[in-house]
């Protein structure tokens, strides 16, 4: 089983000055799933290298038992410090992608036209995408065999314009998840803010927040089996 994992390369929170990047949590917490499982994983970003961290999410408050045990892996850092090109990857290779979320890949996944090929291939080529929080908003712009978007007609979710007011940045990001899903047509659907939340719709898995990174790899390595 190999997976490819998808992060940010951009780190900066539009014009607020502050940092963004990849959320720790959403990468760590799929990321030992797919390891407990014997997965190969394929680490990428458009910059390749070492993805930006959101500072906010390496917080004491935002600690988990995965990213404590990441924070513990050597191993782990190390595969994350050095991510493949994005423009390198081949979707023949792998069997399934995963987006971890944070607010970084609203500016750049988003818009990537690279990434965007990616996931319409791996839709075309009958493989799994999955993406959690914010990393739905990758689909922005991705379209399907009919070429409509991709997310036109499918049950997903993602983070909820809720959550976005909660984090006070309503009005700094480039679009609004939930929003944006409901424009291009999807069913969109959500549970109580910060709660874990996942939907699967044919080959699409989509999380809702940092808290349903888990349970949309666990989707993600169903679908696999």
């Amino acid at each position: 089983m190999k997976i490819l994992m998808v992060l940010t390369s951009h780190d900066q929170l539009g014009d607020t000055g502050k940092k963004t990047g990849f959320w720790l949590e959403e990468f760590a917490a799929p990321y030992f799933a797919f390891k407990e499982v014997g997965a190969q994983l394929t680490l990428a970003s458009p910059k390749g290298g070492q993805p930006p961290l959101d500072p906010k999410s390496d917080e004491p408050d935002a600690q988990t038992e995965a990213t404590d045990r990441f924070n513990k892996d050597p191993a782990a850092k190390s595969a994350l410090a050095s991510t493949a090109l994005l423009n390198s990857v081949r979707v023949e290779d792998y069997d399934a992608v995963f987006y971890p979320g944070g607010h970084g890949p609203l500016w750049d996944l988003a818009e990537d036209t690279f990434s965007i090929a990616l996931i319409e291939a791996f839709i075309k080529a009958g493989k799994p995408v999955a993406a959690v929080c914010h990393a739905p908003g990758v689909l922005h712009h991705v379209k399907g065999a009919d070429g409509q978007p991709l997310v036109n007609g499918k049950r997903v979710t993602g983070f909820t314009n809720s959550e976005e007011e909660a984090v006070q940045l309503t009005n700094v990001v480039p679009f609004l998840v939930e929003d944006m899903l409901k424009e291009k047509g999807g069913i969109y659907s959500k549970g109580d803010d910060w709660a874990s939340y996942v939907l699967t719709d044919g080959l699409l898995i989509t999380g809702q927040n940092p808290a349903s990174s888990e349970a949309a790899a666990e989707a993600l390595l169903t679908k696999l089996r």
